[in-house]
């Protein structure tokens, strides 16, 4: 039986989307968006949907994930609470629009809001790193896919030897998921 590990399926980090930790979210979102760009020219084909972030000596501090910027264009989503608490209780539409008008979330223009989270500093918003986002590289893939599912992550760091050296993506999780199923399928149709 062929053992697949997480260093097999992960992004290097010399080629994931970073930031400085005194980057604005502008610079964070254009850093992506040339991450994204570059994607094209590589193996990896899905869309990178995070933004690591680097401390002074460029060691991984945190992450900014496509959701992250999205809370960073109102600033009041702070005064809420746990978010990920809350959005997890599968509260009515009802609720979700109460929220928005006992918090007036979104009373200034899109475009305004936008402009004005350009220059936020990452390190106001960006996500903490938990224990449970960080896979060893010598890791089987079901480690992996149990991570994810427990802790409902997006992605998950790869570490050797307490180095962070590569970023796990759901999205080349689940491909390989597929193209296991398949391969499977075929071998079984031919039988």
């Amino acid at each position: 039986m062929d053992l697949i590990t997480v260093e097999s399926l992960m992004v290097p980090i010399e080629e994931y989307a970073t930031v400085s930790q005194d980057a604005t979210l502008y610079e964070a979102v254009k850093a992506l968006e040339k991450a994204q760009e570059e994607q094209d020219r590589n193996r990896y084909h899905y869309l990178h949907r995070a933004i690591l972030v680097l401390d002074n000596n460029r060691k991984v501090e945190g992450k900014i994930t496509q959701l992250d910027v999205l809370r960073a264009l109102e600033p009041k989503y702070k005064d809420m609470g746990d978010l990920r608490s809350i959005s997890r209780a599968g509260f009515s539409l009802d609720f979700i629009k109460s929220m928005m008008e006992k918090f007036a979330l979104c009373d200034i223009p899109f475009t305004h809001m936008c402009a004005r989270a350009g220059d936020l500093k990452v390190k106001e918003f960006m996500s903490s790193l938990s224990e449970g986002e960080y896979v060893e590289a010598d890791e089987a893939l079901c480690e992996a896919v149990h991570m994810f599912v427990m802790g409902h992550h997006q992605s998950l760091l790869v570490t050797r030897d307490g180095d962070i050296i590569g970023i796990l993506r759901l999205t080349d999780v689940f491909k390989e998921v597929f193209q296991t199923m398949e391969s499977h399928k075929l071998k079984s149709d031919d039988a």
